[in-house]
């Protein structure tokens, strides 16, 4: 009897300790920790908050009325928030005043501060667009900046790439550290190396491979012209 009540009481435990270690389907909060799933624990559904909810992983929709939605890991879906703070990865769509994301990050994020510290495929849409790592996709805003290879579009009044870029950069003012292959168009454009196309009012490379039209052009490697107006070549 007693073996019995032994294994019984350790069955219970067990089938107790598996519905803990189960993602919710619903998360209700006013603040963190006034929350009904404390924030070590995992989404999988809906998580709803007035002004601040915190969890594990979310999967599914976080809505926060007038706040910040957090995730200490990865997040998959829909954020919707003044803010949105994910420590991992994301796969999905964040909405909101401040977007950012800690590691890799794949969809569209459109609010007035976007920022993703690792890679990105796909798309930021705000104010300021910051991504510290690969880039595939566009940054479409005031202000696109950019730190590792980039391949695709910057789309804004400024146009910042400190990696490699591969595509089209359209601005006011595109500034690229590294080499383009592909388009510069705005007021001033200026590479360090450019294979293709500058179109502007100003326009200055290191080095040219390509062409560049504008008032000024000038092309430091000096093939075969430093400086032109109008039109600048080397090929």
């Amino acid at each position: 009897m007693g073996k019995k009540l032994i294994l019984s009481v350790l069955l219970v435990l067990s089938l107790v300790g598996m519905v803990m270690a189960e993602d919710k389907p619903v998360q209700l909060a006013l603040f963190n920790p006034v929350q009904l799933v404390p924030e070590a624990e995992s989404i999988k559904g809906v998580s709803l908050g007035l002004i601040y909810a915190a969890n594990q992983n979310v999967t599914g929709l976080s809505f926060v009325f007038f706040g910040v939605n957090e995730a200490k890991g990865d997040v998959q879906g829909v954020e919707l928030g003044l803010g949105n703070w994910v420590e991992g990865l994301f796969h999905g769509w964040q909405a909101g005043f401040v977007n950012r994301v800690g590691s890799r990050f794949v969809g569209l994020q459109s609010g007035i501060l976007d920022i993703v510290k690792e890679d990105l495929t796909g798309a930021q849409l705000g104010a300021v667009n910051w991504a510290e790592g690969y880039v595939h996709g566009a940054q479409t805003g005031l202000f696109n900046y950019s730190t590792g290879r980039f391949i695709g579009a910057q789309l804004g009044a400024v146009n910042m790439a400190k990696g490699e870029f591969s595509g089209a950069a359209l601005g006011i003012v595109n500034y690229a550290e590294g080499s383009v292959k592909g388009f510069q168009g705005g007021i001033v454009n200026s590479a360090a190396e450019m294979h293709g196309l500058q179109l502007g009012l100003v326009n200055y490379t290191k080095s040219l491979d390509g062409l560049q039209i504008g008032l000024a052009n000038y092309n430091g490697n000096k093939d075969p012209l430093e400086f032109m107006v109008f039109v600048n070549w080397s090929f």
